[in-house]
């Protein structure tokens, strides 16, 4: 009897459509220190998050395995194992292989409920069989063309130890088991992003006898250095086919053919990445890009798929990237009424609503959001060995109001507080990082300007502990055997997270002392709590002029008004 592995039971933060999520990505010669990085917010309300992890293993032949994703239920149905698996920590796996996504949908009619494969299926079987990132995007094409895709529209980041790549893929609608898809590797002096909405238009065409750019009818050619553009054969004779195109084969467009925007997926999506983008050039360069980003397609260039930054990128750098909420531009979210008394950066859904005359209003999309199940920074390094050098800094819900755990690898152990059964979606549980962030934070959420202040005095406090030793790490394991190396790390990625938890538990307890009632207790020379003295901040000044304006002479001082009528 053949042997069938069951391979997935997938997280419960992507047991529904992650369909709002954000990416960000540095090539090694636009970071500080030759690291390739990226990031991954996962995001959707009612997803709890933990850790996913595969371990690695050699399979016989006969092996088969069942898949079962959130996408359509395939029942009898089987995908083809390999000799070896790799172990996989998340979306990383034990050779810095790092696959992460975001959904953009596209055209809808194209997706292919009968194909086997959803895009999360795809990646983690990716990183199961690849060792570096071309091998992750051969594996997916091959994998879609024998089994069929069943997601909507994907922007895919694939990174290892060298480079960086993005892979847009589509499918080809019911009946049509492949997809159309195109993959472009970011430069090393540059950073990319993408966050719900297709990036990649014009691309390199395939040239006869050259290879920086080969088409799908040449993929064994992907892994020869020069290769800097893949894309499916079909990809512009399928849109011709479906009337999404009909120009020069020179002027297709990816995004133009198979996502079509409008001023909802650019505000929500592309203003992200201006945003990303615009930390790390001057704002004069980005600001140009304001009218795209309010609706206005034809007059203004659409945002670049990757620049150059001003300045290398530091992981702490990618960090405060994940943690923004456009502070400092034109989209501030601190800055309106909309942010109530006291600065709040995140707005309930839905995205737009209407008022009592019935015109409609739209909020703006941040990078960092409430309804996140994790988040993740990840960074590969080429100089150490894969075990050391390939590292997941981890995290459940908002990354703006959470501390990044970093996790190695080659870790065969998920620390406690990121196991799935510590961390169920509709019961409040002290032993799961989910619950113990979204405690904290919906303490501060309300009084943002108020609170964050402590909030970030314990994230910087552990962070900076993180870094601080991880040089001590790579000191240790320099005279370590591999076996040793990984126990090592196992014990180091535990007890991190264990020290998160415990922060997080003394902080939740700090705040709701401190922030009783409306009042701020005031705190000692020697950091605690005074028993009688506290302040009453009021309302933002923000807020003050707001309420003024809103409410005229409601709320003012009778004799002031008095004295103004005389």
């Amino acid at each position: 009897m053949k042997k069938i592995i069951l391979l997935f039971l997938l997280l419960a933060v992507l047991m529904a459509p992650a369909t709002a999520c954000t990416n960000l990505i540095v090539g090694k010669k636009a970071s500080v220190d030759g690291s390739v990085m990226c990031t991954y917010n996962c995001d959707g309300f009612g997803f709890s998050g933990y850790l996913f992890y595969l371990p690695s293993g050699k399979h016989s032949p006969d092996e088969k395995i069942a898949v079962h994703g959130w996408g359509p239920t395939h029942e009898g149905q089987y995908v083809r194992q390999v000799d070896y698996t790799y172990n996989v920590v998340g979306l990383m796996n034990e050779r810095q292989v790092t696959i992460v996504e975001t959904t953009f949908d596209g055209r809808l009619e194209l997706v292919n409920n009968d194909g086997l494969l959803d895009y999360l299926t795809l990646m983690r079987l990716a990183l199961q069989r690849s060792s570096n990132a071309r091998e992750a995007i051969r594996c997916m094409v091959e994998l879609v063309e024998e089994y069929g895709y069943n997601s909507s529209g994907e922007s895919i980041t694939v990174c290892d130890p060298n480079e960086a790549w993005i892979m847009e893929i589509v499918g080809k609608g019911p009946g049509r088991k492949g997809a159309v898809w195109v993959a472009l590797r970011i430069p090393d002096d540059c950073i990319c992003a993408h966050a719900n909405l297709s990036r990649i238009r014009q691309f390199p065409l395939e040239k006869k006898g050259k290879y920086a750019s080969i088409s799908s009818q040449n993929l064994k050619q992907i892994l020869r250095p020069e290769v800097e553009c893949v894309y499916a054969a079909d990809v512009i004779t399928f849109a011709r086919e479906k009337g999404f195109f009909s120009g020069k084969d020179e002027d297709f467009s990816f995004r133009d053919a198979y996502c079509p925007i409008d001023f909802e997926n650019v505000r929500y999506a592309d203003a992200r990445v201006w945003s990303f983008f615009r930390h790390h050039c001057s704002p004069e360069v980005m600001d140009q890009y304001l009218p795209y980003l309010n609706g206005d397609f034809r007059e203004h260039d659409h945002l670049p798929l990757w620049i150059k930054p001003d300045a290398p990128l530091s992981l702490r750098d990618l960090q405060r990237d994940m943690r923004d909420h456009f502070e400092g531009t034109p989209l501030d979210m601190t800055a309106d009424m909309t942010a109530g008394p006291w600065g709040m950066p995140i707005r309930p859904l839905p995205m737009h609503f209407k008022d009592s005359d019935s015109l409609d209003y739209f909020r703006e999309r941040p990078i960092a959001t409430q309804q996140s199940g994790f988040t993740m920074t990840c960074q590969m390094r080429s100089w150490l060995p894969d075990d050391v050098g390939g590292v997941t800094w981890f995290n459940c819900d908002d990354a703006n109001m959470v501390a990044y755990v970093p996790l190695y690898c080659c870790i065969t152990q998920v620390p406690d507080p990121f196991r799935p059964e510590n961390n169920p979606r509709t019961e409040f549980s002290d032993q799961s990082a989910f619950w113990m962030n979204n405690w904290v934070a919906n303490m501060v959420y309300p009084r943002y300007s108020m609170m964050i202040g402590d909030l970030r005095a314990a994230q910087n406090e552990l962070e900076d502990y993180y870094f601080a030793d991880q040089e001590k790490v790579l000191e240790a394991v320099q005279t370590m055997t591999p076996d040793d190396r990984r126990n090592y790390l196992n014990n180091k990625s535990i007890e991190y997270a264990n020290q998160m938890m415990q922060r997080w538990d003394k902080l939740a307890k700090y705040l709701i002392v401190r922030y009783n009632d409306q009042v701020v207790r005031k705190v000692g020379e020697d950091g605690t709590l005074l028993r009688w003295g506290y302040d009453t901040p009021g309302y933002d000044p923000q807020f003050i002029d707001a309420v003024g304006k809103s409410t005229g002479d409601r709320y003012r001082l009778r004799e002031v008004i008095e004295r103004r009528e005389r």
